[in-house]
């Protein structure tokens, strides 16, 4: 019974679906498709504002390039330190955008506070021997599996366009935090402040679709030059943009997402005392000890350790396709624990 991660699910029937529908004749090539073609207007309807939007096929292009976009190579970018862009992608920020670098900030359940930022901020020089503020990337829903509410983001924005900074959002899992927080998708982006995102699907149904989204379009043309100077520009761009509009025009990214966070909420549920972060999407981190952390692998459970392996700390993710009964079998698992 695996709750290792939502990478591990497999691709959901409207999104196979969709790729054998794309599949068809000779269409032009490199973004000219009728599929891709649609994506900005499909997307400018889901979030409620004229966008610009482009397919690639990973998370980490799509937030490394991101960043690229809107962090020179002498820029800073601040982000809590969690991030998958600072502790999961190898430097690739740094390097699309040819020398930025990360300024990792504590924040409670995987969340940055204002008052944290501003401090940050108030304490980063801006002299010639600095790295100059260039950038702030929020994680929505966080690593830590929480969720940001539409005000939080928007005071953390405020902070940053004050300071002439964009702000970015890595949305890798950005259905469950919205499914969770039951707001409008604008409300949790360009009303709040977001500049530019990472509209996450493959953890939630998709084969391998991720989306660059502009809310500030005057950002696009540096953004073309990079992806393709990046090797992102796909000859065969229908196949992903198919897939990125069956998601969100079908409904299945909320269907997918609102299962998730269900089947989440009831591993949190059982866990009591063990939980260690708010369940506001489909992850659960608990702190079981070493003990009954190998109990429960031998139970059948696999899932990922969090942190240093004496801390005795897992997390445990719900896949889109997950088994029902892995559920009850796992929250049973927890309660004799």
């Amino acid at each position: 019974m695996r709750f290792f991660s939502d990478n591990t699910g497999s691709a959901c029937p409207e999104i196979l679906a969709a790729i054998q529908d794309a599949n068809t004749g000779l269409v032009p090539a490199y973004g000219e498709d009728a599929w891709t073609s649609r994506l900005d207007a499909c997307c400018s309807a889901f979030f409620g504002t004229p966008v610009r939007a482009f397919a690639v096929t990973t998370g980490t292009a799509a937030n490394a390039l991101s960043l690229a976009t809107v962090a020179p190579p002498y820029g800073a970018v601040f982000c809590h330190q969690e991030a998958h862009i600072n502790v999961d992608e190898c430097g690739a920020p740094t390097f699309f955008s040819g020398g930025a670098v990360l300024v990792p900030l504590h924040g409670e359940h995987g969340r940055l506070e204002p008052a944290a930022f501003g401090a940050a901020l108030a304490a980063h020089p801006t002299y010639v021997h600095s790295v100059q503020p260039a950038a702030l990337s929020l994680t929505q829903a966080t690593e830590l599996g929480t969720a940001y509410r539409p005000a939080q983001i928007r005071a953390l924005a405020e902070l940053a366009h004050e300071r002439g900074l964009k702000v970015h959002l890595d949305g890798a899992r950005f259905a469950n935090a919205l499914c969770f927080l039951g707001c409008h998708p604008g409300d949790i982006t360009w009303r709040a402040g977001v500049d530019v995102m990472s509209l996450g699907a493959t953890k939630n149904g998709a084969l391998a679709a991720e989306a660059v989204v502009f809310f500030d379009t005057s950002l696009v043309r540096d953004f073309e030059l990079r992806r393709k100077r990046a090797g992102h520009l796909l000859s065969k761009s229908r196949y992903v943009a198919a897939q990125l509009l069956a998601y969100l025009e079908s409904g299945v990214w909320r269907r997918n997402a609102e299962r998730t966070n269900r089947l989440a909420q009831s591993i949190g549920q059982a866990a009591g005392a063990a939980l260690l972060h708010p369940v506001e999407a489909n992850e659960v981190f608990l702190n079981l000890g070493v003990g009954p952390r190998q109990a429960l692998r031998a139970a059948g459970f696999e899932f990922y350790d969090w942190g240093v392996e004496s801390a005795g700390e897992a997390r445990l993710v719900v896949s889109w396709d997950q088994p029902e009964a892995d559920v009850p079998a796992l929250c049973a698992a927890l309660g004799r624990l």
